[in-house]
């Protein structure tokens, strides 16, 4: 239950973090619905590394206790 909360956590952060970015100025003029799906999916991929790294780190330190 605790990773869900995480993964909340983390897509917030994620979010937030590439809201710095503007993908309809990088990517083809006239594409914005596929730049706002790219920008969902990397949100969601960094929210999956960034909460998969937590976790596994919690896991090693637990066993070295």
């Amino acid at each position: 239950m605790i990773k869900v909360y995480l993964y909340a956590i983390a897509l917030f952060f994620s979010i937030w973090v590439l809201d710095a970015v503007d993908f309809n100025r990088i990517l083809k003029k006239n594409k914005n619905i596929q730049a706002r799906i790219l920008y969902l999916l990397i949100s969601i991929i960094m929210a999956y590394v960034i909460v998969n790294f937590i976790w596994d780190f919690y896991s090693i330190s637990k066993i070295w206790r």
